[in-house]
């Protein structure tokens, strides 16, 4: 009987680095993995109207509310 873990169909690319640092390897990405995304830059700009580069925040910095205590741990 063959080992039922052999049924998994997909496989994630190589990655480079460790730990942090990790990312899939370029040179081993293709079409079949996914990496094609042609709608990139459409959304890019409609994420970021202003036209820069800044990432998009939800809040301003400083003006969220604090975070709450854990539940199980008292206020003292």
């Amino acid at each position: 009987m063959a080992d039922p873990r052999d049924k998994a169909g997909a496989s994630a690319p190589p990655t480079l680095g460790e730990g942090c640092l990790a990312r899939f390897d370029p040179e081993a990405l293709s079409d079949e993995d996914g990496t094609e995304f042609p709608g990139a830059a459409e959304l890019w700009g409609r994420l970021n109207p202003s036209g820069d580069d800044a990432p998009v925040a939800d809040v301003p910095a400083g003006t969220g509310a604090p975070a709450h205590p854990p539940a199980d741990r008292s206020n003292r």
